[in-house]
Formats: structure tokens, sequence, C-alpha cells
């Protein structure tokens, strides 16, 4: 029940990331452009991971340490999405 409910908060967020970075990649964009939903997924884990350790601690902090390392997973699949590039037939 721990994991379940930091896996689902992340899901919204992740999901949006996932969508903006495709989209981003369909249009075409250059490949900062691409990466920027990731890194910008990466620094909010970074912060969320920060809070929750120096600042909320003990089990709700674990929970915002457990939400950051899901949103860190779905930062490195945008990323693995944004490097791929986009082979139109014509």
């Amino acid at each position: 029940m721990m994991l379940t409910g930091p896996l689902l908060m992340s899901l919204i967020p992740g999901i949006v990331v996932l969508l903006v970075t495709w989209w981003f990649r369909r249009m075409n964009f250059s490949l900062f452009v691409r990466m920027t939903p990731g890194m910008l997924t990466v620094i909010a884990a970074i912060i969320l991971f920060y809070v929750g350790y120096v600042n909320i601690r003990g089990f709700e902090g674990a929970a915002y340490g457990i939400l950051a390392f899901f949103l860190v997973i779905f930062a490195v699949i945008s990323f693995i999405m944004a490097k791929k590039s986009v082979k139109h037939s014509t």
C-alpha cells in the first residue's frame, strides 16, 4: 500500500511528460527542446526528494522520495523517447 500512493500520484505528471515529449518529437523540434520535459521532471524530482528528506522526514518524507523515484523513471523514458528520431515515409 505504501508504493501505490506515490506511484499513482506520479502517473499523471509522468503521462503528461511522455505525451509532451512525444508531441515535440513528432513536430521535429531540436533535441534540446525534446529533452526539456525530462529535464524539468528530474529537477522537480530532486526538489521533491529534498523537501521530503530535509523538511518532512519520517514516513511522509519517504513517500516524497518514492514519488521522486517514479518521476525519475518517467524522465528516463522521456529521454529515451526524445533521442529517437522520427522517420517520415514520403
